[in-house]
């Protein structure tokens, strides 16, 4: 089931280069929604599980959904509070991943690309995805990544900090040759 989600958090965004979930698995481009508890985003995402459990397992799709809720390697809605990530708490994680580049977006609808790099991890976007039941093989509850559109800047998600220029000695004026300086 196709879901809009409007003005969330990106967080973990591979949408301009797909990328291995670990060695040797399939490169996939992927994104993690940040959705306000509550929220309408939380709703219609809540809503459109319930609906495809409810088509794959009929009168068993509430026993079902108890039994991946809190699995991320079977519910790709998780709580934010049950992770350790910065900008994860207070909110819903949606995961959702594609093996297809998904449509990427600036404000005015134009394509984003990744020279433009205008979607990160951090910022503001709206997100569509694709809700759907996996029913044999390692069933549980998906999403397909589908589109992104950005909507803010936010404070960007980083894996380290930035060095401060701050911290390097001036060398431009060193007397004696690139060897000498460097070593």
């Amino acid at each position: 089931m196709k879901v809009m989600l409007t003005n969330v958090r990106l967080a973990f965004f591979d949408g301009y280069t797909p990328v291995p979930f670990e060695d040797g698995a399939e490169p996939k481009y992927g994104v993690t929604s940040l959705v306000e508890k509550g929220s309408e985003n939380d709703k219609k995402i809540e809503a459109a599980i319930k609906q495809v459990a409810t088509e794959a397992w009929g009168a068993k799709a509430e026993m079902m959904l108890k039994q991946f809720r809190g699995n991320p390697n079977k519910f790709a809605y998780i709580d934010g509070d049950t992770r350790s990530y910065d900008g994860f708490a207070g909110h819903m994680a949606l995961s959702s991943k594609n093996g297809k580049r998904p449509t990427l977006l600036l404000k005015d609808k134009t394509p984003s690309t990744k020279e433009d790099s205008t979607l990160y991890s951090g910022c503001y976007g709206n997100v569509s995805v694709d809700i759907w039941a996996q029913k044999k093989d390692y069933p549980g509850i998906r999403a397909t990544f589908l589109a992104a559109q950005f909507v803010q800047d936010g404070d960007a998600f980083t894996p380290g900090a930035v060095a401060d220029p701050d911290e390097f000695e001036d060398l431009s004026q060193q007397e004696g040759g690139e060897a000498e300086a460097l070593g």
